[in-house]
């Protein structure tokens, strides 16, 4: 087909799928007026889960996070729309699904030029025509640089106006983003256990049970948490930029994660490991403090909201929902995401998720979960543990379910039940009808969408290993 049709029927589709039913109301109250728009902060960690005190999770020390989300709302169920990071921020700045707009491929379209279909632009476009200065943040705190990560799989000029929103006019309102590296592997880890006073043990991590008990894995996890230990005191520092500035009273800041965290079953994957996130928003005197919030949030919808907040209506296409406000849209019952090539490893996988249910389906699963994949096997120690154990006969059958020759072509997870989504129940007479609808429902969210993953991509387009 060629790419300029495409492009426009992945609008028309696009336009069919976000059409919205009736308005309900949420945390905030009124619109904000012209002469008040507020500003609006995204604070982004890189290849993170939700491995924060405020959800309860032990052993990690985050007071910032955690008095963001005692000042405004916490979310539950948030999840990104791919498992790894420029898919996800692809379908981040533009509020629409990877797979409808073409970026699907992990770091795709890097030479070739490749332009968003018609009528689709990043939500920075919106609010420069609205009056707002866009920023990428690289200095984001006296003292404290970010790398200003964008990570789009398409080419659309220059998608920010600044580095900083102190470069803006005087009164005009900003959104700006500030992407941290931590806690992704890299330099972040052992960055974070030189500067902290107090790293994690590793004998009190708690693994959960699709991983081995071993002391590489046990440190691997702890090193992990150790870097989101350090992106806390990071974020205070933002944060008290913000107060200093009188900037805290009249600032949406939302807190949340790329993609999931990056461990082995985690990123580049569809279990919640690679697509759970944190999501935290804060705005004074609209959002309650303390709401917590359980209804599915898709990371699209963080877009759409962000421009709703700033007195900005959402194109009709995009197809992020707007889940705060008095015109916030119904909450969504599914929430759907895909993985497609990460690196040099070739893959096609879809899920549709509800509160209680998982879908998975697996369009190679003739092939292993751990296909070669450099990145993992260079940066992932506990993957090398797992596969020597594999063939020791040394993991438990839960452990050894990802090291296997073959996979599910489809899998069913109760989340109620089964919360790390080991026992697969796509073989369950007693689940048929709800594998049925779910797997219905992936159907018709492929076809709505203009899911383009089934599209072969050009082999001179994946990288070498």
């Amino acid at each position: 087909m060629h790419l300029r049709l495409v492009r426009k029927l992945a609008v028309l589709l696009g336009l069919a799928a976000a059409a919205l039913g009736p308005l309900r109301g949420a945390a905030a109250d009124e619109p904000p007026a012209q002469a008040d728009r507020p500003n609006i902060l995204w604070i982004i960690g890189e290849d993170m889960g939700p491995e924060l005190g405020c959800y309860g999770y032990p052993l990690v020390r985050t007071p910032n996070l955690d008095r963001l989300a005692s000042q405004g709302a916490r979310f539950t169920r948030a999840f990104t729309t791919a498992p790894v990071c420029s898919p996800s921020r692809s379908a981040l700045i533009t509020g629409m699904y990877q797979t409808t707009i073409g970026a699907h491929n992990h770091r795709g379209h890097r030479n070739d030029g490749y332009k968003l279909p018609d009528g689709v632009e990043p939500i920075t476009a919106y609010f420069r025509r609205a009056g707002y200065f866009t920023a990428n943040v690289t200095t984001p705190a006296p003292g404290l640089k970010v790398p200003g990560k964008t990570d789009f799989n398409f080419n659309a000029g220059k998608v920010f106006d600044g580095t900083d929103w102190s470069q803006r006019r005087p009164g005009q309102p900003f959104y700006a983003q500030v992407n941290f590296t931590e806690p992704h592997r890299g330099p972040a880890w052992p960055s974070a256990r030189r500067q902290l006073k107090e790293l994690v043990d590793p004998a009190k991590v708690e693994l959960p049970p699709y991983y081995p008990d071993d002391p590489i894995v046990r440190d691997d996890w702890a090193n992990y948490l150790d870097a989101i230990n350090l992106l806390d005191e990071k974020v205070g520092k933002v944060l008290k930029r913000l107060e200093d500035e009188g900037l805290t009273e009249n600032t949406v800041v939302f807190f949340l994660g790329d993609n999931g965290q990056c461990h082995v079953r985690g990123k580049q994957f569809l279990y919640d490991g690679g697509i759970h996130i944190p999501l935290l928003v804060r705005w004074p005197g609209r959002i309650p403090p303390g709401t917590v919030r359980d209804d599915l949030i898709s990371a699209i919808d963080i877009s759409a909201t962000s421009l709703k907040l700033a007195g900005i209506d959402p194109p009709k296409h995009m197809q992020g929902r707007v889940f705060l406000g008095p015109n916030a849209d119904p909450p969504r019952t599914m929430i759907f995401a895909a993985r497609d090539r990460c690196d040099e490893t070739v893959d096609r996988i879809r899920c549709v998720r509800t509160a209680r249910y998982k879908y998975i389906r697996n369009f190679y699963p003739d092939r292993p979960y751990t296909q070669p994949n450099k990145y993992k096997e260079t940066q992932y120690p506990a993957l090398a543990v797992m596969k020597r154990l594999y063939a020791e006969g040394k993991l438990t059958p839960e452990q050894a379910l990802f090291m296997q020759p073959r996979r599910p072509a489809e899998e069913l997870y109760d989340l109620e039940s089964d919360p790390h989504e080991v026992h697969n129940l796509a073989g369950s007479a007693e689940h048929a009808a709800v594998l049925a609808k779910l797997r219905k429902a992936l159907d018709d969210w492929m076809v709505e969408t203009n899911d383009q993953g089934a599209i072969p991509e050009d082999p001179a387009a994946i990288p070498m290993p």
